[in-house]
């Protein structure tokens, strides 16, 4: 039969008097003594000041968690979490920190093709126990590299918010080049800048974003890092957008030359990495934001070989920027075809916040005296209202388009 609190606590106590013991955990003799049989219920702390005072190794304070007549799938939880504490609190290992490195990793690569809603609830769980281990004293080094892995969570919270179109995501940028800057890690510090500047873009603060991206190129000083990578293809996208044709073209030969510089490890399907297909896709957009159509064009058909089915979202926004320029050929017809297409083919899950405002892009492109019975359907599948202009934390600036 499994012992409760109270009966480990009396083996436990051994041949020590209950006063003494009481005086250990500085509590009252009377609280201990009840404690024993059952009277009373400790507390969180209490339980944690006893099993240090008598050396339990966390027994009491998992049995602290057990309450007799609950339901056994309660007391369960209840166990895991008491325990899973006590663990948190204990040596660091390189084991369990390489534990932590290979979780945040695992969140990065699932970025690329998981649904936010359903990637959100792990991330979450997953941050909570990086913050137990953080909570507690470590050596200088292992504390440096959980501050690490916290800043890199703090980007992926924050992206997973924004594409799920929540505003959110703001205090995440800012938690995570807080913790970039404790641990004093260039490299972490210029992806989150990169990774910002898109929060920017998106909510129509065209120089801001600018900004953010080239503090990102500047934060690396020549280190070859994803971020450097990351900015500069959205720099071009911005100034694309300002109608800043020769600022964009010589940000994406930039961006052609930070990515050159990464090392294969860094050139992956990553939240963290940064890829061919992603320079591709985000060329296209400058080019597209151009009216250079043709070249466009060439840079979708490229992305479109190198990305995986998996990768929906990037995959829906190419089909989306193709749209767009069949409607900048003066062919609405086929822009809000290809548009409809792209988001009915979508599986519902992916077809987030961003996903429906690039789509009623294409929508409110054409005129009204083009809406042609394509269009029509396309606002119909949006749930778009004839003459509704788009707004939202995608809407771009009047007569501009945006993208991921």
């Amino acid at each position: 039969m499994n012992e409760s609190f109270g009966q480990a606590l009396r083996r436990l106590r051994g041949s020590r008097s209950v006063r003494d013991v009481a005086q250990l955990a500085a509590c009252s003799k009377s609280y201990v003594s009840e404690l024993e049989r059952g009277l009373k219920a400790p507390t969180p702390q209490l339980a944690a000041a006893l099993d240090q005072a008598l050396g339990a190794r966390g027994e009491l304070v998992a049995l602290a968690d057990v309450r007799p007549g609950e339901d056994p799938l309660e007391q369960a939880d209840a166990l895991q979490h008491g325990l899973h504490e006590t663990l948190a609190a204990g040596p660091l290992s390189d084991f369990t920190l390489d534990e932590v490195a290979y979780t945040v990793a695992r969140h990065g690569r699932a970025t690329r093709y998981r649904p936010e809603r359903e990637l959100l609830p792990e991330l979450l769980a997953d941050f909570q126990d990086l913050r137990l281990l953080l909570a507690h004293r470590r050596s200088s080094s292992d504390h440096r590299r959980l501050t690490i892995a916290a800043a890199q969570m703090s980007g992926l919270m924050a992206l997973t918010l924004l594409k799920m179109g929540s505003e959110r995501s703001r205090a995440w940028w800012r938690t995570g080049r807080q913790a970039a800057a404790a641990a004093e890690d260039r490299a972490t510090l210029s992806w989150m800048y990169a990774q910002e500047a898109y929060q920017l873009y998106y909510s129509r603060d065209l120089e801001g974003a600018v900004e953010l991206a080239c503090r990102a190129q500047h934060l690396a000083g020549g280190l070859p890092c994803v971020g450097p990578a990351l900015a500069a293809p959205l720099e071009a996208r911005a100034h694309a957008l300002l109608g800043r044709a020769g600022e964009a073209s010589a940000a994406l030969a930039e961006a052609e030359t930070a990515l050159n510089r990464l090392t294969p490890s860094d050139q992956i399907a990553s939240a963290f990495g940064y890829s061919e297909s992603q320079l591709r896709f985000h060329s296209g957009n400058a080019l597209t934001h151009l009216g250079e159509t043709g070249r466009a064009v060439e840079q979708h058909d490229r992305a479109l070989e190198l990305y995986p089915a998996s990768d929906h979202t990037d995959r829906a926004l190419i089909h989306l920027d193709r749209a767009m320029c069949l409607a900048i050929d003066g062919d609405p017809a086929a822009a809000a075809a290809r548009a409809t297409e792209t988001v009915v083919g979508l599986p519902v899950e992916h077809r987030s916040a961003l996903i429906i405002f690039r789509a009623r892009d294409v929508a409110t492109r054409v005129p009204e005296a083009q809406a042609v019975s394509e269009v029509r359907v396309l606002r119909e599948v949006l749930a778009l209202p004839a003459g509704e202009k788009d707004s939202g934390p995608y809407a771009d600036q009047p007569g501009q388009r945006g993208g991921r």
